[in-house]
């Protein structure tokens, strides 16, 4: 791989954290990082998991993790259930305040993106996809 490509990349890389504002502190205008809106994703989708799961679909530090879902807990966004498999293990889930912030987030996120794309035609917006999905390929493959 050339300096050239490598650079090429990391351009576009800042491009679109910036076009999507990944780096702000607040996530879609919300008092969520990006991080937190992650973590809300991965519990809304799986709808109980444990906190293991988080930290390898995510590699996220299991401290900060921890102090998340202990900021999570204070602010009633989720509930801790024991195992009843393995009382030791807590299973998360999302409160119906919990669902609520994530719907609010989902939807944001959804009209950001119709912001971004909404104009185009059926078949550039269908070929951005496709350019998409190739570039999930190819890093997958990796």
């Amino acid at each position: 791989m050339t300096n050239e490509s490598i650079q090429q990349i990391r351009t576009f890389n800042r491009f679109y954290t910036d076009l999507l504002g990944l780096l702000d502190s607040h996530l879609l205008r919300s008092s969520y990082s990006l991080a937190e809106g992650r973590i809300l994703f991965e519990i809304s989708s799986k709808g109980q998991c444990q906190a293991s799961d988080i930290i390898a679909v995510l590699s996220i530090d299991k401290g900060y993790l921890s102090r998340i879902l202990k900021k999570f807990e204070k602010e009633g966004l989720i509930q801790r259930e024991a195992s009843s498999h393995d009382g030791r293990v807590s299973l998360l889930s999302l409160s119906a305040k919990g669902r609520t912030v994530f719907e609010q987030l989902d939807n944001a996120s959804n009209q950001q993106i119709e912001s971004l794309v909404g104009h185009l035609p059926q078949q550039p917006l269908a070929d951005l996809i496709g350019c998409m999905q190739q570039i999930m390929d190819g890093l997958r493959k990796s």
